[in-house]
């Protein structure tokens, strides 16, 4: 079954590269685009997309709101959220992680990590490009104004490495590998973590594991 995609991004020359790309994929359908903030929480609504793709800064509305008006705490069946952005804007970034973004490329990504985010956000493991995790992470987690809350149950052995793994950008299929567990089992532990730690996805819980100096 094909991924379902709206691209939204404002710069004309830039939207249709994006799609473009997506359209050379046999498994991914550009199914709408829009130009601006608000056509892109329209087109959202009313396409439900499996994945918005969408620029971090948008007229109308920026890629922050657009992420919590589609994706946000009580949004019913929310698209996975994918956010644009550059390395120099990462504070908004950060808000629209909070916002409900499962993720984020940065604009020179390319055509091969750009098919790959799409997929790996419409199967949920959605997460920071694995090429700048770190030190975009570090830079949040440096920002914080207050430390982390710390969990009431402790995390065990096996969440700790989970945790670290997520941190550092890996899928549920490599954490699977890497630690030879299960599939099921890796994704038993990721919701343990999201409960322990009031995480709402995988790049709050990276973001906690960088906060308290896990990574």
């Amino acid at each position: 079954m094909s991924v379902r995609v709206v691209v939204a991004d404002d710069q004309d020359l830039v939207r249709a590269g994006l799609v473009m790309i997506l359209r050379a994929q046999p498994d991914i359908d550009v199914v709408g685009e829009a130009a601006d903030g608000l056509e892109a929480v329209e087109a959202t609504t009313r396409l439900r997309p499996d994945v918005l793709l969408v620029d971090i800064r948008m007229p109308g509305l920026d890629g922050i709101e657009v992420t919590r008006r589609v994706a946000g705490p009580g949004v019913a069946h929310p698209p996975a959220v994918v956010v644009i952005t550059t390395f120099d804007l990462d504070e908004y970034v950060l808000g629209a992680l909070r916002a409900g973004a499962r993720g984020f490329l940065l604009k020179d990504a390319g055509p091969e990590l750009l098919v790959q985010a799409i997929h790996a956000a419409a199967d949920g493991d959605a997460l920071i490009a694995p090429n700048v995790t770190r030190r975009l992470l570090a830079a949040f987690a440096d920002r914080a104004p207050t430390g982390p809350s710390q969990p009431v149950d402790p995390l065990t052995e096996r969440e700790e490495e989970v945790l670290a793994l997520v941190a550092r950008g890996r899928t549920n299929v490599e954490i699977a590998a890497e630690l030879f567990i299960g599939l099921s089992t890796v994704k038993s532990h990721i919701a343990s973590l999201m409960a322990k730690l009031g995480a709402r996805n995988r790049v709050e819980i990276a973001l906690w594991a960088y906060q308290t100096r896990r990574v």
